[in-house]
């Protein structure tokens, strides 16, 4: 994977610190990361190293303590929160260890709902959410409900969600953790071609060894830090 052109999302010196005085805890600490587009980046490191505080921080969550992002070119850290939202609804999706269903709306309902809160009209948004939906191959499931999918079909539905607004970084935070091998490694496979084929740039945390066949780059935290690669 080369850098070349502009970063879709850029971290630099990115420190992140939970509670003040004797209470507080350096989650991150001088963090340096950019994402490119069509790059599928894995992060990895031991629990409390600083992964999902920083995929917060550059999914636009959390704001730093200090340092600076920009997600498609744009400074974050000096937005309002509503600003925020903004980038976070039209640059930003998300995928969850837990799916983050709605459990009363069906498959179709819940991958309408982000353009819906984006203003797009009820008959765009449907047909773009069967689109979607076909493609990751829920086509005879998409009226089904969360209660009644299995973990694979639900983290399909939770992708095409994050892929609805056509995304420029996507974040998944621990997809694989409530599958079994065979969902797992079709999810990461899907991850994988949804940064090749939609120019989006995807960040995956994980503890999942497996994802490493399906990265493009590496990179390991340590102690909220940038650590070199374990031996």
């Amino acid at each position: 994977m080369t850098s070349a052109g502009q970063a879709v999302a850029s971290v630099r010196d990115v420190e992140k610190i939970f509670g003040s005085g004797a209470a507080a805890v350096r989650a991150l600490n001088g963090v340096d990361l950019d994402v490119y587009k069509r790059e599928v980046l894995l992060l990895m490191g031991p629990s409390g190293s600083g992964k999902t505080t920083l995929l917060s921080i550059m999914g636009c969550i959390l704001r730093p303590t200090a340092g600076r992002l920009r997600i498609c070119g744009r400074e974050i850290e000096k937005l309002t929160r509503n600003e925020m939202g903004a980038v976070r609804l039209r640059h930003i999706g998300f995928v969850f260890q837990d799916f983050n269903l709605l459990t009363t709306l069906s498959a179709v309902e819940n991958v309408e709902i982000p353009l819906q809160l984006g203003g797009v009209g009820a008959k765009e948004s449907r047909e773009r959410a069967v689109e979607l939906l076909e493609s990751v191959g829920l086509r005879d499931r998409m009226r089904g409900f969360p209660a009644d999918l299995s973990g694979g079909e639900k983290q399909r539905v939770a992708i095409a969600r994050a892929l609805i607004t056509r995304p420029s970084l996507l974040l998944a935070d621990e997809p694989t953790a409530a599958l079994d091998s065979r969902n797992g490694r079709g999810i990461l496979e899907m991850l994988r071609e949804t940064g090749r084929s939609r120019d989006c740039a995807v960040v995956i945390v994980s503890h999942d060894g497996r994802a490493r066949e399906f990265v493009d780059r590496i990179v390991y935290l340590e102690d909220g830090r940038i650590a070199r690669a374990p031996e």
